[in-house]
């Protein structure tokens, strides 16, 4: 019997039922709009307290590109994986294109992430995200991430002589 999203619940324990990312590498907050199996909107609020502040850097703290682009690829994430035959499943990146990094991103900010499913075929999703702040686009781009159980599952395999 397939479970019923509930709208009213799309906080970090559904995002931790979907994906596998946890502290201090779980990088959104709650997802605020979804519509499994083609979008995704979650919220990432930064504050000063986050630990990656203090080393980069101390004069000026600004968000590390790593933590943006991980954001909206966990975002992307829930667009194929709040479907409930792939909740918590394995997965890895493929490929990251035309990915562009506009503005900083400082404490106090609030990202808002929107990922599109384009494709999702033998095991690999096919996307595009972008993140705001404030409707001004920081970063976008192009994403393919693969679902392990599914590629493993299509590989040839030899039969034993």
């Amino acid at each position: 019997m397939e479970k019923e999203i509930n709208k009213m619940d799309l906080g970090i324990d559904f995002i931790k039922l979907c994906q596998r990312n946890r502290f201090p590498l779980l990088f959104i907050d709650k997802v605020v709009h979804l519509e499994p199996g083609v979008r995704a909107m979650a919220v990432k609020n930064f504050s000063y307290n986050e630990w990656f502040f203090p080393a980069h850097f101390d004069d000026e703290p600004i968000v590390p590109g790593f933590v943006l682009f991980e954001s909206m690829a966990q975002a992307f994430l829930m667009t194929f994986l709040s479907i409930e035959d792939r909740q918590g499943s394995k997965t890895s990146f493929i490929s990251a294109t035309n990915v562009v990094f506009r503005k900083k991103v400082v404490p106090g900010d609030s990202l808002v992430i929107t990922a599109d499913l384009m494709s999702f075929r033998h095991g690999i999703a096919n996307g595009k995200v972008s993140a705001t702040i404030s409707g001004d686009i920081v970063c976008s781009c192009e994403l393919k991430i693969g679902v392990t159980e599914m590629l493993e599952a299509m590989r040839p395999r030899v039969p034993n002589e």
